[in-house]
């Protein structure tokens, strides 16, 4: 089970210097309501990624992800839905909790999306200040959906 909260960042400029910083390049085989199947290209890695529906809170879905041979994925990207998501993740700690920075790449350059996964729904976090407004359950906010535009 994935359970993240999602915001935009507003100025990237003010996000701390990460602990990493690494390029995802992925597609979708699948998406829509029902399910969404994706590729992702992490850097040198690759992973098949399987999501259930997103509950109606979008705090939460199933989800379930297994690592793939580099070349597995390169090929099955062809196969895969029109519109591709490039973009670079950065990871910031922040107060205990590591925080994931997408800073997305053309057609979507000056989009980053601030993301970090909870143990419950109900976790208690102090927010940094470099997020902004909280994008959870905003369906345009979906990876699957950015491929679309």
């Amino acid at each position: 089970m994935e359970i993240e909260r999602k915001f935009l960042v507003p100025d990237l400029s003010a996000v701390p210097t990460p602990e990493r910083t690494s390029h995802i390049v992925q597609a979708y085989l699948r998406a829509d309501s029902r399910a969404v199947v994706r590729i992702r290209i992490l850097d040198e890695q690759a992973f098949l990624c399987v999501k259930g529906p997103t509950d109606t809170s979008g705090l939460s879905r199933d989800e379930y992800e297994y690592p793939i041979p580099l070349e597995d994925a390169k090929a099955m990207m062809s196969l895969c839905l029109p519109g591709e998501i490039e973009k670079q993740r950065m990871l910031i700690r922040h107060e205990g909790l590591c925080w994931e920075v997408d800073v997305f790449s053309s057609p979507h350059e000056g989009l980053v999306i601030a993301e970090i996964e909870l143990s419950h729904p109900d976790q208690q976090i102090n927010l940094p200040p470099w997020v902004g407004k909280e994008v959870t359950g905003d369906p345009q906010y979906y990876n699957a959906n950015l491929i679309h535009v």
